[in-house]
């Protein structure tokens, strides 16, 4: 194979989505108003080069509210959290800045107003997973959460009990629709929501992983290995019959990937900033990739503003 006949597909959109944009932001104008330190709740998207960026700007990651000081500053991340730890940062008086994606805040408003109406909530999510442990505490007496189109079948409920299911708004489109699929043949009262729940920008990414995998030899998508948006797209080209692999950053690149390679697609995750995605076309110029080529299936301009609280002046 001649240097020359290789080549890398750069799918756009890739990387950062609105709800990633607005929560850095939300970061950084709370330090701006605020003054160092302001304490964050879990990552406040699952990047780690973001978090460690922010953090050397004087912003304090913690595993709960419960660590944070009395009084304090504290955001709560892009993934969203229950009433019970709203609650809790209430009594430890904490100055609350809301960083919630406002998809995930929609899919809790539909949660509650499906156990509202007395139907059992079926979550399509991870267990484990912010955003589903998020959603799940709205109402976690009337939730379930499935991950597999066998956790349905296993469900101990009467076929006749009235549900209604969301989604976690990572998840991949092809998989949910085998899941819901198998809701609605089991049970004979479902209620759908009104949209689909998976946010635009997963479903953006992963079609375009899908036009990625049509025209190359191997996909490599840019994102951590917590990052639930990055994995479904890996899963996606797989599931199109193409070799794809994580990189969470560009000492993750394993050169015998390359081997026999002619095209690599490249994308990557909603909470992944740019520069590493320059960082790997840069490394897979060194291998011979030099000529790249831009593959684009959607436009975005969804933009989600700051709450006026802490909206600059």
């Amino acid at each position: 194979m001649h240097e020359s006949e290789r080549k890398v597909i750069l799918a756009e959109p890739r990387g950062f989505c609105a709800g990633v944009e607005r929560a850095i932001a939300m970061v950084e104008r709370a330090l701006e108003l605020h003054g160092e330190p302001v304490y964050v709740r879990k990552e406040i998207v699952h990047n780690r080069h973001v978090v460690d960026s922010l953090a050397r700007r004087g912003a304090i990651f913690v595993d709960s509210e419960d660590d944070v000081p009395p009084g304090s500053v504290c955001l709560f991340s892009a993934h969203g959290v229950s009433p019970a730890v709203r609650a809790n940062a209430v009594r430890r008086q904490l100055t609350v800045i809301d960083a919630t994606c406002p998809l995930v805040s929609k899919v809790h408003q539909q949660a509650r107003r499906e156990v509202r109406a007395g139907r059992l909530l079926v979550l399509v999510g991870h267990n484990g997973h912010e955003e589903t442990e998020g959603t799940r505490g709205e109402s976690p007496d009337h939730t379930v959460v499935v991950e597999s189109v066998e956790d349905v079948a296993r469900l101990e409920l009467p076929d006749d009990t009235p549900i209604a299911y969301v989604t976690q708004t990572t998840l991949s489109l092809d998989d949910t629709a085998d899941i819901v699929t198998a809701l609605t043949d089991r049970f004979s009262d479902v209620a759908a929501p009104p949209s689909s729940t998976i946010c635009y920008a997963s479903q953006n990414r992963q079609n375009g992983i899908k036009a990625l995998a049509r025209r190359s030899d191997l996909v490599l998508v840019v994102g951590a290995t917590n990052s639930s948006n990055s994995l479904r797209m890996v899963d996606v080209a797989r599931q199109a019959g193409v070799r794809a692999h994580l990189v969470p950053d560009v000492s993750g690149l394993d050169p015998a990937w390359l081997d026999g390679v002619a095209t690599v697609g490249v994308s990557s995750g909603a909470s992944v900033p740019e520069v590493l995605v320059q960082q790997l076309l840069e490394r897979l110029d060194d291998a011979g990739f030099a000529e790249v080529e831009t593959d684009k299936t959607a436009e975005e301009h969804v933009v989600f503003a700051m709450p006026s609280a802490i909206r600059q002046p």
